[in-house]
């Protein structure tokens, strides 16, 4: 099924953006509902590191396209990332 994913850019920023938000939103409901997980800010780059592993996916199937459009959402999310731990205290 994934091989059969259109090689463009935007349906890899799709991708690329779903798959960690999907994620994210799972960690986040747990780091608030355990104490001790509250603070563990690494759970939420592992989730944006599984973009990394569809990034080397996509480009061993030579799906050039589709890995640049993962590339970008992963810097899109690094940066919001950056920002949530600015502003936290």
């Amino acid at each position: 099924m994934i091989k059969r994913i259109q090689d463009s850019v935007w349906s890899g920023f799709g991708i690329g953006i779903f798959v960690p938000g999907a994620l994210l939103a799972i960690v986040w409901f747990i780091m608030h509902r355990v104490a001790m997980l509250a603070k563990a800010d690494l759970l939420l780059i592992g989730c944006i590191a599984v973009n990394a592993l569809l990034l080397k996916y996509f480009f061993k199937v030579n799906q050039e396209n589709t890995g640049r459009g993962v590339l970008s959402a992963t810097f899109i999310w690094a940066l919001l990332f950056f920002v949530y731990k600015i502003s936290k205290p």
